[in-house]
Formats: structure tokens, C-alpha cells, sequence
């Protein structure tokens, strides 16, 4: 049987994988993973959108030899099936040159190592002249001070410099670039800060990465709060083709115990809703998040709940890892392992979510308004006949009494359910801004107790305004009236 080479048309197919999906984001964190790999203690990131713009990425690794160097430019330079080391977080061989050509037309790589600077470029345009794959070896003094930070490059004892240039895709319909890669750095910020959140903050047992943006830390986003009071339920293990998966649950303090910008770092333009379910990560860095793989619905009562799942880089092909590193689906078997644990965890954030609206329905409490279950499965609202200050309005206006009950029954029926939904299942603390002052307070209180001719009555009302509302808020007023005050002839 006979045999012919059939070498892919370079201009094709280096055209062709440039319209893999990556994203800008997507894009940068596939160099960084390099990084990473390469040993990194910092990777930089400068970006320049005037004139002449560029995109460069520098890190402090190992570095690259001039032999190295040009395998790693070379396509499909690893075999995505080879057992790699645990801190590889490549797979295909392809990343550098797909996540970067996928964003510009000019992809220059400079690497130092020891004394030695080596440097190579892919140029889209001139593949498609010389319709090869010709690699531009960089070897002149000219053609080196033509690339961007390449000082500072020379600063370190070893590292490595990818610049992108003729951002042609970045540029795309935009009208005001220098503007829109402002907008797209900030979010390409927020990305880095969670993807690499681990990293940032140097986990136990991982090397600590510092990420800058022109000269500025990225301080990492953890999307699980472990600093504050957060729920971190029982570890579980599974093991598939001899290698162990780890799967920590969390469930996050409620909304009501979180500050404007914990709110922000965990649900951002998204909320928190769209942000619930698993977390999946691969050598420590995060793949994909936000999903219950169709396992469990997104629902509002689970909005709190969120599982870390660490799956080590051998069991790629098992979890259908595609090139850009931002899809994974989890095998059956891990599927078979997390429905139990679903149920248990959904239940979990349910309680903490209506833990609020526990304390104020309390029965242990006298409460303005009552909450009474209805016919339908539903629930409705009342306001307390029973309530001191109700008692006493119609007490003082009997001849009124119907129009009093009327009015409250109204206020009953009127009750803007549809926008206290919105109000309750939004990212905003629900705030009343109208609060009665204690000098309010303490009036109510001489009126109520006016009213009442006995002093065994009124140490008797004011044992029962202890556990009423608003008056249990304020028990040193309540005090001085049950002591000196009651007993003043």
C-alpha cells in the first residue's frame, strides 16, 4: 500500500484556528498557565492600545533555549495524551499559539535563559506569502530592540516575553479602541483574580504567583469567602482510573452578612444565582464555574451553595477538556458520586438563606405583622390584632372601629408582593431607610403607659413590650421605666 505526506496548507489552517472561541480572557490566562508551569514567581501583564498597540505577557520561569523555544512554537507540539508533570497545566500544545493567534496577526516569543535571549515570531501575513510554515527566527540586534518591553525582559535572570501585535480581531468594530481595551483590561482583571485565585494567594502546598496589569497587583477573588463564616461542609473523595478527585462543598454567609464588595466578588455583573454550583479546577486552576451540570436546577433557595472540585491533569480525556481550558463535563461515575450530596446541599442553603426570615416570624416574639399558610399551598400576611399599639387605636377609637379594620385590611391586601420578590431576590441588601428614632420610641411608650391606671398593670405591659415589636430593641428604655421611673409617685 502506498503512502503520501499531506502537511495541513499552513495559511489555511493557521487562519482556520484562529476562530477556535477564545475569548480575550481566555486567551491570557492560557499564557499564564505557561507561566505557571515554567516556575513562575510573577507574571506581568502590559497593555498599550495607542499607536502602535500590543498585548505583552512576562514572566520570570525557567526560561527557554533556543531548541525548546522552537518546539514550543511548533503546532501540536505535545501529545494531550502523555502523562505530564502535576504542575503542567498545558494538554494539546497548542495554546500559546491558538490563545495568542486568536487575538492578533503577530506573535513574537522572546525567552532568556542564562545569559543566552532567543526569539521567534509567527506572522500570520507572511505564512501567507511564503504558504509555509516559515517561522521568523528574530537574531539581530535591529530586530530585537523593535520588540515591545523587551528591557525589561533583560532585566531578569530568566524568563519568558509574548507580545501580541496587530490586534486586528481586538480591534474589530470598535470605534474608540483605546477606550474599549480600557473596559476589556478591567475585565480581563476580575477574570485573572478568580481563575487564578489559588495561585494569588498562595494555597498551602502551591507556589504563590503574583499577576500584574501594568504595573498593579490582581488581588484574588475567592469565590468561597474561606476567610469569614463560611460553611465548609465534609470533604469527599472519588477515585476514577486510579487518580483522586476532591469535592468540597460550601455554603456562603447570607446576603444580609456581607459587604457591598463581597457581594460584588462573588455574583458581579452575574449575581449570586448565576453563580452557584460547581467549581471545577485542574491542578488548582479554575476551569469552569457557575453550572450544576444539569444536575440541579439554579434556583434561588440554592443561590449559597458552592462545591469545589479538584480533578488532577491525568484525567483530562475523562472530563472532555477542550483546548481553550473552559469547557469540562464530568464523567458519569462522578455524576453517580454528587447526587447524594446535592440533596443534602441544597437543603443546606435553604436554611441559611431563610434563616433571616426564621427570626422574624419568631413566635417567641409578639410581631406586627403574622404570617398564616393559606389554602393553596401559599402563604399570606396579617397584622396583629393582638400588638399593644393596634389594641390601643381601637381601644381609643371604638366609634371608628370598622374603618380602623378596613384600613388594615387594605394594607393587608395591598402588599407589593411582585416588587418584594424582585427586592428580595436581587444582590441588594433590603434596607429600611424609615426607622423611628428612641425619643419616638420613649413618647410611645408614656402614652401606652398613661393609659393605664394601675402600677402592677403597667410593670405587666412592659414585661409584655419586651418581647413586642419595636419596643424588644430597645430594652435600657424599657428598663429605667420598669424601675425608677414606674415607681416616681
Amino acid at each position: 500500500m502506498k503512502s503520501i505526506s499531506l502537511p495541513p496548507y499552513a495559511p489555511t489552517l493557521i487562519e482556520s484556528t484562529r476562530a477556535i472561541g477564545y475569548t480575550l480572557e481566555a486567551a491570557i490566562s492560557d499564557i499564564i498557565d505557561n507561566s505557571i508551569s515554567a516556575q513562575a514567581k510573577c507574571a506581568d501583564i502590559f497593555f498599550f492600545p495607542t499607536g502602535d498597540s500590543y498585548i505583552a505577557i512576562m514572566d520570570d520561569g525557567y526560561g527557554m533555549n533556543d531548541r525548546e523555544l522552537d518546539t514550543a512554537m511548533r503546532y501540536g507540539s505535545q501529545n494531550p495524551n502523555e502523562k505530564r508533570n502535576s504542575n503542567d497545566l498545558g494538554r494539546f500544545g497548542l495554546g500559546l499559539k491558538t490563545a495568542s493567534l486568536s487575538q492578533c496577526r503577530t506573535l513574537t516569543v522572546v525567552s532568556k535563559q542564562k545569559k543566552s535571549i532567543q526569539a521567534r515570531r509567527w506572522d500570520i501575513d507572511h505564512v501567507i506569502e511564503t504558504e509555509d510554515w516559515s517561522l521568523l527566527i528574530l537574531d539581530k540586534d535591529e530586530e530585537f530592540n523593535k520588540i515591545p518591553c523587551i528591557e525589561k525582559l533583560k532585566e531578569l535572570e530568566s524568563g519568558t516575553l509574548v507580545v501580541w501585535q496587530n490586534l486586528d480581531r481586538l480591534q474589530m468594530g470598535d470605534l474608540d479602541f483605546e477606550r474599549s481595551m480600557g473596559k476589556k483590561m478591567d475585565d480581563m482583571r476580575k477574570h485573572l483574580s478568580l481563575v487564578f485565585h489559588r495561585y494569588l494567594s498562595g494555597e498551602s502546598n502551591l507556589k504563590k504567583l503574583k499577576i500584574k496589569m501594568n504595573n498593579t497587583n490582581i488581588i484574588p477573588a475567592d469565590p468561597f469567602l474561606s476567610e469569614r463564616s463560611t460553611q465548609v461542609l465534609s470533604d469527599e473523595f472519588i477515585v476514577c482510573q486510579g487518580s483522586k478527585i476532591l469535592i468540597r462543598p460550601y455554603i456562603l454567609p447570607h446576603i444580609s452578612n456581607l459587604s457591598k464588595d463581597e457581594i460584588e466578588m462573588l455574583g458581579g455583573q452575574d449575581g449570586l444565582r448565576r453563580k452557584q454550583g460547581f467549581y471545577v479546577y485542574r491542578n488548582k486552576r479554575l476551569l469552569i464555574w457557575g453550572t450544576w451540570f444539569r444536575m440541579m436546577r439554579q434556583g434561588e433557595c440554592s443561590k449559597l451553595a458552592r462545591v469545589q472540585i479538584d480533578i488532577p491533569n491525568e484525567l483530562d480525556t475523562l472530563w472532555t477538556l477542550d483546548i481553550k481550558k473552559s469547557t469540562a463535563i464530568p464523567p458519569e461515575i462522578v455524576k453517580n458520586n454528587l447526587a447524594p450530596l446535592l440533596n443534602g446541599l441544597a437543603e443546606k442553603s435553604k436554611r441559611t438563606w431563610e434563616f433571616r426570615g426564621r427570626r422574624e416570624v419568631d413566635d417567641s416574639m409578639v410581631h406586627i405583622w403574622q404570617r398564616f399558610k393559606g389554602l393553596n399551598d401559599g402563604y399570606y400576611y396579617k397584622i396583629n390584632r393582638d400588638h399593644p399599639l393596634v389594641k390601643r387605636i381601637f381601644n381609643a377609637t371604638s366609634k371608628n372601629k370598622r374603618n380602623i379594620e378596613s384600613l388594615l385590611k387594605f394594607i393587608e391586601t395591598s402588599i407589593p408582593f411582585n416588587q418584594l420578590y424582585l427586592d428580595l431576590t436581587s444582590e441588594k441588601k433590603i434596607i429600611n431607610d424609615i426607622e423611628i428614632s428612641e425619643v419616638e420610641i420613649e413618647s410611645i411608650l408614656i402614652e401606652l403607659l398613661e393609659e393605664i391606671p394601675t402600677k402592677s398593670a403597667k410593670l405587666e405591659m412592659l414585661e409584655q413590650l419586651e418581647m413586642t415589636e419595636p419596643f424588644i430593641n430597645y430594652p435600657q428604655l424599657l428598663m429605667r421605666y420598669k424601675g425608677e421611673k414606674l415607681y416616681v409617685s
